[in-house]
């Protein structure tokens, strides 16, 4: 019996939001979730500790093109998985790395076999397929995996969307029956992704092939890619009800706090973004009052917290002025501590809006998102 499962609490009459439950070999995960990204076998800055016990995330992501450029697949497998590579005890998802290799533009050339590329670290030429991708996937060991999928820019003509799309499901089709010889144990599950860049058509059919497969879950890729983001809503709005709506639904690369709420609306349970991570590092903070740029010279004195409503250990220690500090220092503390916040802060709102699915006013907390009040209440638990 498989160790992936996804069942249903819970869902709005009015949106069709749904509030479920993950189950994975590594844990049961609370839907919807937004998955913090630790593209090499870590989260920027922040400790497995802090990740288990602090913020309470139950899913993480690796990336499957970082990992097998360094340190390898093959040695991770050696040294007992991913899992016990990095001490995380909870769920990981990988990226098969098809966005990454595709962003290496001039470094790599796209067939109907897979993908040749150049690595950015040493040059060295490698090779993706369908079926190689898998075999990296299950020997790191994680509980959820991707299928190779072509990822273009924005924008891209119908046909040249057209042919990517064709590609996509061909891999799509080939790493699933790869998958299906060689995952015997079934602890793991594969998820193919629909593309289709900005052409609801060709979503259409490319979700409505993709169903064939009966995979546990699907994922929507393409998005985060130069497009406008009323687009990466659109192509959402219209892919999400073409998937099973027994299993879970993954948008791909986003979003923005204000956004999540949104995407929920739109039937999708997982979603990712390194935004809360990145931003953190570059000075900036997300809060329930909207964006802080912490270098901005009015915060040289503030003793205030990041953000009053905000329960993270960063909000309850630290003032802005601290932070401050810290970041026109060029001090790594800063990064850990803008981190953890902004992680917080996301998984907070995740936290909230799965609350209000259960408790049936999810329509009244998206109204709220939409003329910008504030998404969270102030945490008092932690």
């Amino acid at each position: 019996m498989s160790a992936f499962r996804f069942e249903i609490e819970a869902e709005c009459p009015v949106t069709g939001a749904r509030a479920g439950l993950l189950h994975t070999a590594h844990g049961t995960i609370e839907t919807p979730v937004f998955m913090p990204v630790g593209t090499q076998a870590t989260v920027k800055g922040v400790m497995q500790r802090d990740l288990e016990h602090d913020l309470d995330a139950k899913i993480i992501l690796a990336n499957t093109y970082h990992l097998f450029l360094r340190p390898g697949h093959e040695r991770i497998e050696r040294l007992g998985g991913l899992h016990k590579f990095m001490a995380w005890p909870r769920a990981i998802l990988t990226d098969s790395g098809g966005f990454q290799v595709f962003s290496l533009d001039s470094l790599r050339k796209v067939t109907d076999e897979g993908v040749l590329f150049h690595s950015h670290l040493n040059g060295d030429a490698c090779f993706f397929t369908p079926e190689s991708t898998v075999d990296v996937q299950l020997a790191l060991g994680s509980d959820i995996q991707m299928m190779l999928d072509e990822c273009l820019p924005y924008p891209v003509t119908h046909e040249e969307a057209t042919a990517s799309m064709r590609r996509t499901l061909n891999w799509a089709r080939r790493g699933w029956e790869h998958y299906r010889k060689r995952e015997k144990g079934l602890n793991s599950a594969l998820f193919p992704i629909v593309q289709g860049s900005m052409f609801p058509d060709l979503r259409r059919s490319c979700a409505e092939e993709l169903l064939e497969l009966e995979a546990p879950g699907y994922a929507i890729g393409g998005l985060s890619v130069g497009e406008p983001r009323h687009l990466s809503q659109e192509m959402t709005e219209a892919t999400a009800p073409l998937l099973p709506k027994d299993r879970p639904r993954y948008v791909m690369g986003v979003g923005m706090p204000e956004e999540l709420p949104q995407y929920v609306a739109k039937g999708i349970d997982m979603m990712d973004c390194v935004l809360p991570s990145r931003n953190a590092r570059n000075g900036y903070l997300f809060t329930s009052a909207g964006k802080l740029v912490i270098k901005q010279a009015q915060y040289v004195e503030d003793e205030r917290p990041v953000d009053s409503s905000c329960g993270c250990y960063t909000c309850q220690t630290h003032s802005r002025a601290y932070l401050r500090h810290l970041f026109q220092s060029g001090e790594i503390l800063y990064s850990t501590l803008a981190t953890i916040h902004n992680v917080h802060h996301y998984l907070d709102i995740m936290r909230h809006i799965r609350q209000s699915i259960v408790l049936g006013n999810f329509p009244e907390l998206l109204r709220a998102s939409a003329s910008g009040s504030a998404l969270l209440e102030p945490d008092v638990s932690r």
